[in-house]
């Protein structure tokens, strides 16, 4: 089988020219001798990629010397405790907006370390809306409010940042680097890499100088944003292989035209799937059509008998990922960065196929 149309939510895609260089500099990169997975992290070569990696996400995202950027192991999940740890004192108090299963998953963990004001969710209607901002019960003492600005399995994307007395802390996970955002506008960002930066088991954080430093005596020395600083995020051995790939990626974006050049990309792709499902009787969204993701879009069948049979045909197609998550149900086609155009449009047809034959 050659080269299938990958759908899935993470890991995800990674882009071909990146997977072909990567083949090409397995055994031995420029000239070293060894495989980027082997060297030391200490190695001048190594700490050239590293260093060029950071740089290239800098210039990408346009992150200012006011923060650091870290590349760090545990994914967005470890940050859940990292936040609080890093960020808050035993008493203080994060605002959490609730929109999905991964806004949910960090309101449980940071009830661990501080207190937790939930002050808006959407899990009455199986978070199928991101509510308001005016509506949103905000503490009178908050330290962070923190969001997910895409929700992997829900579909469900902030398209307007929330404006904020206090720093945000957001989980950009999902919707890292598919188009422009403003730094400035936040306290901290952190992603796994999984989805569009590349490989699962790294972690970016990207935090403001001036929030570190006042970690607490239990944090774990790996999860200190400033003792990571301090090291250039290799307190232990990073994951070095994963760093690597997402300097090529970084590299790939920049090739494309940055991360504007993205965007638009993605938008034709999105504005192509959802048009399918919303011109059709057969395929419905679950999602309010103002918080529509672009990057995962999940989408039901008029019959829920029928989904086992799609996602065969699919399939036979080459089409493969296509399942819903079970809390959502139906499909869910995730099209990342990686993902082509001509992905898109090959689901769109077999979508329209599909109907023809079962609808």
């Amino acid at each position: 089988m050659g080269r299938t149309y990958n759908f899935s939510a993470g890991p995800a895609s990674l882009p071909i020219e990146v997977l072909n260089q990567a083949a090409e500099e397995m055994t031995d990169y420029q000239g070293s001798g060894m495989s980027v997975m082997e060297m030391s992290h200490r190695s001048k070569i190594f700490v050239d990629v590293a260093a060029q990696a950071e740089a290239d996400l800098r210039e990408l995202m346009g992150v200012s010397d006011e923060y650091h950027v870290l590349f760090l192991q545990g994914g967005a999940t470890g940050q859940f405790a990292g936040i609080p740890l890093n960020l808050t004192q035993a008493g203080d108090t994060i605002d959490f907006i609730e929109t999905g299963a991964w806004s949910k998953k960090a309101v449980k963990e940071a009830k661990k370390y501080c207190n937790v004001n939930v002050a808006a969710s959407s899990a009455d209607s199986n978070f199928d809306h991101i509510p308001d901002q005016s509506a949103w019960q905000l503490s009178d003492n908050a330290r962070l409010l923190h969001i997910c600005s895409n929700e992997t399995i829900g579909g469900v994307q902030f398209k307007n940042f929330p404006s904020s007395s206090v720093p945000i802390a957001v989980d950009m996970s999902s919707d890292i680097l598919s188009r422009p955002v403003d730094v400035n506008n936040f306290g901290l960002i952190y992603a796994g890499a999984q989805k569009n930066i590349g490989p699962a088991g790294l972690t970016v954080v990207i935090v403001r100088k001036d929030l570190c430093g006042n970690a607490r005596d239990i944090t774990p020395t790996f999860l200190d944003y400033a003792q990571q600083a301090d090291n250039d995020s290799m307190i232990n051995t990073p994951p070095t292989y994963g760093w690597y790939l997402a300097g090529l990626v970084f590299k790939w974006i920049k090739e494309k035209g940055g991360v504007e050049a993205i965007e638009a990309q993605n938008n034709a792709k999105a504005a192509l799937l959802y048009g399918a499902i919303e011109n059709s009787n057969f395929y419905s969204s679950p999602v309010a059509a103002g918080n529509r993701s672009t990057m995962n879009v999940p989408f039901t069948l008029a019959d829920s008998a029928l989904d086992a049979e799609f996602v065969k045909q699919a399939e036979a197609r080459s089409m493969f990922n296509l399942k819903g998550h079970r809390s959502v149900g139906g499909m869910r086609a995730s099209i990342y960065n990686a993902v082509s155009l001509e992905a898109v449009q090959a689901l769109v047809s077999f979508m329209s196929e599909f109907e023809n034959e079962r609808g």
